[in-house]
């Protein structure tokens, strides 16, 4: 959990010059290439986790939370779900 809303706000803005740890830069990695680019994942990404730190099961649970949050998202857009006023910081 980040409980720091400065290093929150830099992940935001640039998650690559936030200043984080080598262990969360590549989940982030993993995580937005994921997201983008889903077709090109290959092998050498799960071995960039695991060299980072992550077990075999903190890959599974973080490839499940971005796979669910795409999900939801598709499902939301294809609906036309109007978002909260908060999300826009309205």
């Amino acid at each position: 959990m980040l409980r720091d809303d400065e290093l929150a706000a830099r992940i935001e803005s640039d998650f690559e010059t936030a200043g984080v740890s080598v262990r969360r830069l590549s989940m982030l990695r993993y995580a937005v290439k994921l997201t983008r680019t889903p077709w090109l994942m290959i092998e050498d990404d799960v071995v960039a986790m695991r060299d980072a730190g992550h077990s075999d099961t903190d890959i599974l649970h973080i490839t499940e939370v971005v796979g669910y949050y795409a999900y939801a998202n598709r499902i939301a857009d294809g609906l036309n779900v109007e978002l909260e006023s908060w999300i826009y910081g309205v």
